[in-house]
């Protein structure tokens, strides 16, 4: 191949020798392709941290190779033959770690067996908590039927009573309405009486003698006064006399539901009801 000119040698990037591709110039006034510059720099960084993880003895600047068992310390080979570390074991790194990872080994492994058996004592706490909230959602759930039922009977027998309350009522005001209808005939029939004699004593002598007797037929009064409505008519005792008793006796007859079948009857909810109801 050819050489290159001097103009190409002029315009040739001293790293990939090929021509400039996007030129960068230094401040030492050398140009490079500036891709061929920023792989220069990343190879450079990356070379410095290879050499930054290599540690060395603080006192010697050598390469720590050695472990002392009594001090627990890395040391390197200048460091062994110092009055600090005479007649100490010593151990090469390699060998060294290999025995305390052996060492850490042995005391994991009763650490991991420890936590397989918490990991088996949680899945079962998991399992029991699950299980408690599942019982006590359908707890909830049965409580609420139960009381639902509750609430219904006392609701059938609020309106059994009311029912029965108003049939009296109706005929009660039915009998007091046929007593009223017959006093107003009757005194309807009175007043007319009333007024018949009041006007034949408004009349001339000669008329009213000669009328007189149908005049006294006339005030001679059948009509019985009737008797006064004494106490109460309306038997307020039969719907409010021992009510929530009777109610209580009622609801006893509920059957048991599935909970409280296991011992605990209607009788201690109806209880805690008649309880609440006692104090509103």
């Amino acid at each position: 191949m050819a050489g290159k000119s001097p103009l190409q040698e002029e315009l040739s990037c001293p790293v990939c020798t090929e021509i400039f591709r996007d030129p960068v110039v230094l401040k030492c006034s050398h140009s490079f392709c500036k891709a061929c510059l920023q792989k220069y720099w990343e190879q450079k960084e990356r070379s410095l941290s290879t050499a930054g993880s290599e540690e060395l003895c603080s006192l010697h600047n050598q390469e720590l190779k050695l472990f002392c068992l009594e001090d627990q310390a890395l040391i390197c080979v200048i460091c062994q033959t110092s009055e600090k570390h005479e007649n100490h074991k010593l151990q090469p790194v390699q060998e060294a770690a290999e025995e305390y990872k052996e060492k850490l080994r042995t005391a994991l492994a009763p650490l991991q067996e420890k936590l397989k058996a918490f990991n088996k004592v949680k899945l079962v706490c998991d399992q029991t908590a699950e299980h408690i909230k599942s019982q006590a959602q359908h707890t909830e759930r049965q409580i609420r039927m139960e009381f639902e039922k509750l609430q219904q009977f006392l609701k059938d027998e609020e309106a059994a009573k009311i029912s029965a309350l108003r049939e009296e009522d109706e005929q009660k005001s039915q009998m007091m309405k046929v007593k009223i209808d017959k006093m107003t005939e009757e005194m309807s029939s009175l007043s007319e009486q009333i007024r018949a004699i009041e006007q034949e004593l408004g009349a001339e002598d000669i008329s009213l003698l000669q009328s007189y007797k149908d005049t006294e037929k006339r005030a001679q009064c059948t009509l019985q006064v009737p008797e006064k409505v004494s106490g109460p008519l309306f038997d307020v005792a039969k719907h409010l006399g021992n009510l929530k008793y009777r109610v209580r006796e009622k609801m006893g007859t509920v059957q048991y539901s599935e909970y409280w079948g296991q011992g605990v009857p209607h009788s201690h909810c109806t209880e805690r009801i008649f309880s609440i109801l006692s104090t509103s």
